[in-house]
């Protein structure tokens, strides 16, 4: 059981059991379903003439390899989620700022990458579609957490609260 302090000094109780609830089913199904979206949407791009070749080296960023990717930076912002329904007093609006700022910062590796206009277009899509599964499936999921008020503490009798002296 974790006690959380929110504004105004309140404290809350959050059972274990519902962070693994809350984030080992819906982190992993968000995850999944972002994999399959970029996956499918890679294939698309493919099929209509994008080659997601990448110049240094020349390499062609493999179906499989979008997929890998997608699951791992997922996973880090499951982990980012928990961490901030642990340690924020807002987790969910911390998560969206967050999850928006390093959605903006994933942007940029394709724009430098050197690839062609068509491999460029379909990498940021792809990195779109990913964050608007994941983000809105895990915001919501922070927002609906229920956290029960912490059992206040009962006051020790002759504790040195009592102002008759």
């Amino acid at each position: 059981m974790w006690t959380l302090t929110l504004p105004g000094g309140t404290r809350a109780e959050v059972v274990a059991a519902e962070w693994h609830d809350a984030f080992a089913g819906t982190g992993l199904i968000a995850t999944l379903a972002a994999m399959v979206a970029t996956t499918l949407a890679a294939t698309l791009a493919r099929a209509a003439g994008v080659d997601f070749e990448i110049p240094d080296g020349g390499e062609t960023i493999p179906l499989s390899g979008i997929a890998v990717v997608t699951g791992f930076f997922s996973v880090v912002g499951v982990v980012i989620a928990v961490a901030l329904l642990r340690w924020s007093a807002r987790p969910a609006d911390r998560f969206v700022w967050t999850a928006v700022a390093l959605t903006a910062m994933s942007l940029v590796p394709p724009l430098i990458s050197g690839a062609n206009a068509a491999t460029i277009i379909a990498l940021l899509g792809l990195h779109l579609v990913a964050a608007a599964v994941v983000v809105p499936v895990l915001a919501r999921s922070l927002r609906t957490r229920i956290l029960r008020p912490a059992p206040s503490a009962t006051p020790r009798v002759g504790a040195a609260s009592d102002s008759s002296a």
